[in-house]
């Protein structure tokens, strides 16, 4: 079947995408929905059960719909659940949010649009004859759409090494994904949990194994030893700035955000004074000096940039005061087992000696994988065929201003798209709900605009 518009994926992006199209698209057009998550629209992020996982940003900037400024907050008060605007709401409410936001626009039968869910792993994508994208299907079936949207996350990172020498009897204590979250489960209250990363998704499983009775020892070891720092309860005032007059350049900006984060009373407000400017500055950097910006700022970018709910980092704080929580800083070399232990093996930052870690458990929680293709079966093919072209520095696939993707190669008129993480080499500040949203209905809006007047 041809469709309108086909959406790639089943994550936030995804239902975004689907639910700007909704509310944009006349009666006669007609969308597919492809993917085979089953907790289509939660993606990883919001499938959690733990109320304790909490959202990092405010809910008054959740609204899946950036025209209904005030959509979660009035779903969570007729839920039960009244915060305010500045309160940090539940990773697994907002997840029920944004499925309801869905259901209540697809309940709406006159004058909508048709939408197809198709539950399906989309395979592989050709140019079609009939002037569309097509897509095969892992169920044998195949789709072609005049627009397509693809709204793929990113995968897991892998463990920095592999763990040739542990036995598969303890294979089994290593979780290269903890957010299948049976793995709590099994961990006795005594154990030893070694934690490789130091960002978001260490303070969240460090918080969930106290939730379950853990009461061990918990080692993290990142490169730096760096962890998230904490939102003001109190947010200060976004301190303005005008990106147009910052150098273009790592180390000027360095230079004068130190310099503005010292003439304030809290450095918060020169980040959140950036937050609104942080695309249009990035896509002023040159390829050098955004290499060099990964390579050397990012750290220090993630602790200031993506914080933690106050009470939650106070919770978190406190394990690593009383040393429940220590931080180690140094670059993985080794995994071994030794007495029925699992033994991570260290070079210690800014050294050549090497240290250990002995653990019962090893969890890889360095998180998602900078946006590539490599975790994706589908995007390696379209590269393959020159539908999509990978960004230089492996932040996901090359799009316009628009989002469109840019392939010199394509001759289709069938017209491509990204929204989320794939677009991070054009925006950078790509990941998050207040971002993807804004993004999400820009291309909606392109579409309908783009539509032709014979397909109404």
């Amino acid at each position: 079947m041809t469709y309108d518009v086909i959406v790639v994926g089943s994550g936030f992006s995804a239902i975004a995408v689907t639910c700007n199209l909704v509310e944009l698209l006349p009666a006669t057009a007609k969308i597919a929905v492809v993917g085979d998550d089953a907790g289509f629209g939660r993606g990883t992020a919001y499938r959690t059960e733990l109320y304790l996982h909490r959202l990092n940003v405010p809910a008054g900037r959740m609204s899946l719909l950036p025209h209904r400024p005030d959509d979660f907050a009035d779903w969570l008060k007729a839920h039960g659940r009244p915060m305010q605007a500045g309160d940090f709401a539940s990773r697994s409410d907002y997840g029920l949010y944004v499925r309801d936001t869905l259901a209540r626009l697809l309940r709406k039968r006159d004058g909508r649009c048709r939408v197809d869910f198709i539950k399906a792993k989309a395979a592989g994508c050709v140019e079609s004859y009939t002037n569309t994208l097509a897509f095969h299907l892992g169920n044998g079936d195949e789709v072609a759409g005049k627009n397509v949207v693809l709204c793929l996350g990113v995968g897991n990172a892998d463990l920095p090494v592999e763990p040739t020498g542990v036995p598969s009897s303890l294979r089994s204590r290593i979780v290269e994904n903890p957010w299948r979250l049976s793995w709590l489960r099994r961990v006795a209250p005594s154990d030893a949990v070694c934690i490789l990363g130091s960002g978001l998704t260490m303070i969240d499983q460090v918080l969930a194994l106290r939730a379950r009775g853990h009461r061990g020892r918990i080692d993290v070891l990142s490169r730096r030893g760096l962890a998230p720092l904490s939102h003001a309860r109190t947010p200060p005032a976004p301190l303005p700035i005008d990106v147009h007059t910052l150098p273009a350049t790592i180390s000027g900006l360095l230079k004068i955000l130190r310099e503005k984060s010292r003439e304030v009373a809290d450095w918060r407000s020169v980040m959140d004074g950036l937050r609104p400017a942080t695309q249009a500055l990035w896509q002023r950097l040159s390829h050098e000096e955004r290499a060099r910006f990964l390579r050397h700022a990012l750290p220090w970018w993630n602790i200031h940039r993506h914080r933690v709910a106050p009470d939650v980092f106070a919770g978190f704080e406190r394990l690593v005061l009383d040393g429940t929580v220590r931080f180690h800083a140094g670059f993985l070399k080794s995994l071994e087992a030794e007495d029925g232990r699992l033994v991570a093996g260290y070079r210690v930052r800014a050294k050549r000696e090497i240290d250990e870690i002995r653990a019962d458990w090893l969890v890889n929680c360095t998180g998602m994988e900078r946006a590539g293709i490599s975790h994706s079966p589908l995007l390696k093919e379209m590269s393959r065929f020159q539908l999509i072209v990978p960004d230089p520095l492996g932040l996901g696939i090359q799009v316009d201003a628009a989002s469109e993707v840019t392939a010199p190669s394509r001759i289709s008129p069938a017209r491509l798209f990204a929204v989320g993480a794939l677009t991070a080499g054009q925006f950078w500040e790509i990941t998050a709900v207040p971002d993807i949203r804004v993004q999400a209905k820009a291309v909606a809006e392109v579409i309908v605009k783009t539509r032709p007047a014979s397909d109404t």
